[in-house]
């Protein structure tokens, strides 16, 4: 089978490989769809703290199981279509004993501790997989960069009155504004891109600033009376919106990082103590996370086909993050169409 894979920052090749077969716990997908995400192209660029090369890229699956290994559950049965929960979590460190296996000290995810999924057929346990037949391939390659969003709403308990802002309006920030709007009314998406923006309000926000053409302090003021926003969700993953979030968050307030950031970020801690804050980390998603999602999108709150920018084919991949990289703001969502 044919694979791509980065080398090294900035230089990919396709190679074969020899197709995998399934042992007993274990089912082989036949790959349909594959979403690149910030992860992915931080990964070409160089950027990504946790990849390793060379990598075979790649997380967001959809696709259609071919084999199952003998001891797989009988109800699991090829020709299935399934997307996959690229997280694989060791069973035994503290936070999979408490049932958090999304924070696995250990965690492997597909593309960037380990191979990924950017090839023709992937293995991957039975218990990783979700089932979602009447969903699309295009739909179901979406939903785990929604899920890594919908997990940080569950991580900030948002309540139907609260005022949630969301730094940043990729595919991560977006699963936060569409989860958030789907508990509250009152939604602010933050972003320097005016196209981005737009997409944010056609997911669920009722107010959007651009942070390079406005006053970021004063709009939230505004819109929240003077308090700030009693959540503010972190997907960006910069030393500024890092310490922007504790700055700008409420009293009593609630601040849920999902972005992560390479080098130190230095604060001014007072705000966490005088402002009494929660802050939080977010962590991949779980499987609640994933169901929360294709409900959404099987019950239409959540309407998937504006959010892929393009759609190339595998032969294609190369060069679609190429030109991703080279004007990172101009894509969303990259889908690569591994089968018609």
């Amino acid at each position: 089978m044919r694979a791509f894979i980065i080398d090294k920052p900035g230089k990919f090749t396709y190679i074969d490989r020899k197709k995998p077969h399934p042992s007993d716990t274990d089912v082989l997908i036949k790959v349909y769809r594959l979403g690149l995400c910030g992860s992915d192209l931080a990964t070409f660029r160089g950027l990504n703290p946790l990849a390793g090369y060379p990598r075979i890229i790649g997380h967001e699956v959809s696709g259609i199981i071919e084999e199952s290994g003998k001891d797989v559950p009988l109800h699991i049965k090829p020709g299935m279509i399934v997307t996959l929960i690229p997280y694989l979590n060791c069973g035994w460190c503290s936070s999979c004993l408490t049932g958090r296996i999304n924070a696995c000290k250990y965690n492997q995810t597909l593309g960037i501790q380990c191979e990924g999924a950017s090839c023709e057929y992937i293995i991957i346990p039975w218990q990783k997989i979700i089932i979602s037949d009447d969903l699309s391939f295009d739909e179901l390659v979406l939903v785990e960069p929604l899920s890594v969003g919908f997990h940080a709403i569950r991580r900030a308990r948002v309540k139907e009155n609260d005022t949630v802002a969301v730094f940043g309006t990729g595919m991560v920030g977006l699963g936060s504004i569409i989860g958030a709007a789907a508990k509250t009314s009152k939604v602010v998406a933050i972003d320097i891109a005016d196209v981005k923006l737009a997409l944010a309000q056609e997911a669920g926000a009722k107010f959007v600033i651009n942070s390079s053409t406005m006053n970021l302090r004063d709009k939230l003021d505004v819109i929240t009376n003077g308090h700030g926003p009693d959540v503010i969700i972190e997907a960006v993953g910069l030393p500024q919106t890092f310490r922007r979030s504790v700055e700008l968050v409420s009293f009593a307030g609630r601040v849920v990082y999902i972005g992560y950031v390479k080098e130190e970020v230095a604060y001014e801690t007072r705000h966490f103590v005088m402002k009494e804050l929660d802050i939080m980390g977010s962590r991949n998603a779980d499987r609640e996370d994933f169901i929360a999602v294709i409900d959404a999108v099987r019950n239409k709150i959540c309407d998937t086909k504006h959010l892929i920018t393009k759609k190339v084919s595998f032969n294609e991949m190369g060069r679609a993050l190429k030109e991703w990289s080279d004007d990172p703001a101009s894509i969303t969502k990259i889908v690569v169409e591994m089968e018609a």
